[in-house]
């Protein structure tokens, strides 16, 4: 699947230059553009009662576009398992630069029952996995992120209305925006951060209230998105 798009106004931040939540907004849409291709999108939950659900990111930007660029994304998917599979992304610049390159995991849900589904073969083969990775082989796959445990600050967030997505949870990529609050003040105003990763793990529901704990770690600052009392972890987010 293929598909361009041009940089608008919300899209950008500091230095007019494209922003992380954006980069994930373009991509989500492009993964949706090739389920619907395929008759397994989001209008057709109501025929299927599946739906992807997102397990992870890893983003890295090579060359950061600038509001007004009009850009490429080529995507697909790959390394499809039993319960799991991955989809990677590739951006290229009007000039046919690649300028950021992502790879994600996702897990397949029944609407009905909640529960994690195995991918049928016949879902398999419309997507028609690649054997392609944007990243080096060593780093292909999403690792799992560590809780650092000892933190240098943390705040409490309250989720809103408008934060919530159509399963009635936290849509995906409103927890960068939780991230970004938690980052200390000239953390956040010197830094694009080129390199992102984002670990789901628990959902988080419409007026909760959860704390983000920030640390500094091998030189990552390190988000953890916890419940008040410390017994959940809903994600882990790692910018460089």
């Amino acid at each position: 699947m293929e598909h361009d798009f041009e940089i608008g106004l919300k899209d950008v931040e500091k230095f007019n230059k494209l922003s992380n939540k954006a980069i994930l907004s373009f991509l989500e849409d492009i993964g949706s553009y090739h389920s619907d291709s395929i008759n397994f999108g989001l209008n057709d939950i109501i025929n299927t009662h599946l739906s992807w659900v997102l397990l992870g990111w890893k983003v890295r930007v090579l060359k950061r576009p600038t509001y007004g660029d009009k850009f490429h994304i080529k995507t697909w998917a790959k390394n499809v398992e039993k319960f799991s599979t991955y989809r990677d992304f590739e951006v290229y610049n009007q000039n046919n630069e690649l300028v950021i390159v992502a790879t994600s995991k996702w897990v397949l849900v029944n609407t009905e029952t909640g529960r994690i589904t195995a991918i049928p073969e016949d879902v398999i083969s419309k997507y028609r996995p690649e054997d392609k990775n944007v990243f080096p082989e060593e780093e292909c796959e999403i690792s799992k992120l560590i809780d650092p445990k000892k933190y240098i600050s943390e705040i409490n967030y309250k989720i809103t209305r408008t934060q919530i997505d159509l399963n009635k949870h936290l849509h995906n990529l409103y927890y960068l925006d939780i991230a970004y609050e938690a980052l200390p003040e000239n953390i956040y105003e010197n830094n694009l951060f080129d390199d992102f990763e984002i670990m789901y793990k628990k959902q988080i529901r419409l007026h909760e209230t959860v704390k983000a704990c920030y640390s500094f770690d091998e030189n990552t600052h390190k988000v953890v998105i916890k419940s008040l009392d410390d017994k959940k972890i809903h994600a882990i987010i790692a910018l460089k």
